[in-house]
């Protein structure tokens, strides 16, 4: 029996997702898919940023109470993959940066005064939180801002439940962060276009991928140009202004979520420092740099280690 590729799409953590199963039982698929589709939204409901009743807003509306707020165990392990990525990063990758968005309007293409900025700086530094057991103790003005890792970790997620389902062949895209169980029946590899931070809807790289995770960074998604300069809204928690390294980042990994931090933080760098990040990663990997060339170790078929 020819197994059944079943799909659902749906918007989710401000981008479009899709997840694709094959199953030798129609039934059973739209079973599966159904569940899938509930943890999407459920991990929507608690970690996007965009949603005024998500647990993130909980937490950053708990802001200067002294009280804290108490974080669940699956919120716990984001909170210490997210001091692991400061850490590797030397505090380049910083969940409380946020702030600094307040700032930026890349719509307007305004670049703020460099008071404001500091500022706001005042209110960044994951190394300000605070800690009661299992309640966090967020300090006035500061915000948590997942959006750097909850889409990867959302794709592991839904992968892992789709295992326990029993899928054997699937992709979970969610918002351009894939997670791969397994090849495509035949043993085919599901292959993954990343798209050409140009913005003229080419491809950067076609990578094709056995198993594991792909995630991908740039500057393309908000961006403006002033007086011939290129603001990014990769932002620099240190300084508070846009990088300025690399283009655009993707990598395979075991996981997405390591793939993701390793995508990122190569982003966050300055080029030749991001390029020594992701070469040292011994991850398979593309990049495009400042000049537009392409580069990386994975133009080809990926099988995850």
């Amino acid at each position: 029996m020819n197994p059944t590729l079943k799909r659902f799409s749906i918007n989710a953590m401000g981008s479009f997702c899709e997840v694709q199963i094959f199953d030798e039982s129609r039934i059973n698929a739209k079973n599966v898919t159904r569940k899938l589709s509930s943890e999407v939204h459920r991990l929507e409901n608690k970690f996007s940023r965009y949603r005024s009743n998500s647990f993130v807003s909980e937490i950053n509306f708990s802001a200067g109470n002294r009280m804290g707020v108490r974080i669940d165990s699956e919120t716990q392990k984001l909170f210490e993959h997210a001091q692991s990525c400061y850490e590797q990063s030397s505090g380049l990758f910083d969940v409380t940066a946020g702030v600094l968005n307040q700032a930026w309007d890349f719509k307007s293409g305004r670049v703020p005064d460099q008071s404001e900025i500091d500022e706001l700086l005042e209110h960044v530094g994951f190394n300000r939180l605070s800690w009661r057991k299992s309640r966090l103790m967020l300090p006035a003005k500061m915000q948590i801002d997942f959006g750097g890792i909850v889409k990867e970790y959302a794709a592991d997620a839904v992968a892992n439940l789709a295992r326990r389902l029993g899928v054997k062949h699937g992709l979970i895209n969610m918002g351009g962060d894939f997670a791969v169980i397994g090849p495509q029946p035949g043993d085919m590899p599901w292959p993954i276009g990343v798209a050409d931070p140009k913005g003229d809807g080419s491809l950067m790289a076609k990578i094709e991928i056995m198993d594991g995770g792909l995630a991908s960074s740039g500057d393309y998604e908000r961006f403006f140009v002033h007086e011939g300069r290129r603001y990014s809204h990769i932002l620099n928690p240190k300084t508070g202004w846009p990088c300025s390294g690399l283009r655009a980042v993707s990598v395979a990994g075991n996981l997405c979520t390591v793939a993701g931090s390793i995508a990122t933080i190569a982003m966050l760098k300055e080029e030749s420092a991001g390029v020594e990040w992701l070469q040292q990663s011994e991850l398979a990997h593309v990049y495009m740099d400042s000049a537009e060339e392409v580069k990386g170790t994975g133009l080809g078929t990926i099988e995850s280690k």
